[in-house]
């Protein structure tokens, strides 16, 4: 399942490699921002192998495409989750970030604007009885 998360490039992890029983490795963690104006989120994604190179390409401020996978694991009966960057890119002229499943979410009906936003009484308002104009 490949998903795709669109935002700048907030931070850029140190490379950390190591040795394992199948020869070297190395990984490098970056984090992205949403540009959703009213909910901004932050991500922290790896790219493995060949893929930190890639990410060398661009610099912090740079609004992305990364396309990745989502992996889990467990160690000692504790579960860990990790977002596996495969492909980098620019991200062209997108105005807001998203992950998004292959297929289309349904559409929503919008809200009446009637509905939208409730009428906020302020806290040191008092009432009396002329000034309640209740039917009842």
């Amino acid at each position: 399942m490949a998903l795709e998360l669109i935002g700048k490039l907030i931070k850029v992890m140190p490379e950390v490699t190591g040795q394992g029983r199948n020869g070297a490795w190395n990984k490098q963690e970056f984090v992205i921002e949403t540009l959703d104006s009213q909910y901004p989120k932050k991500v922290c994604m790896t790219v493995w192998g060949d893929k930190a190179a890639d990410l060398k390409q661009f610099a912090e401020g740079d609004t992305l495409k990364a396309t990745f996978s989502v992996e889990s694991r467990e160690y000692n009966e504790r579960w860990y989750t990790e977002l596996r960057a495969f492909r980098l890119e620019l991200a062209d002229g997108a105005d807001s970030g998203y992950a998004a499943p292959a297929r289309p979410a349904p559409a929503q009906q919008p809200r009446p604007a009637a509905q939208s936003q409730p009428v906020a009484t302020p806290f040191n308002t008092s009432f009396d009885e002329e000034s309640n104009d209740l039917p009842f």
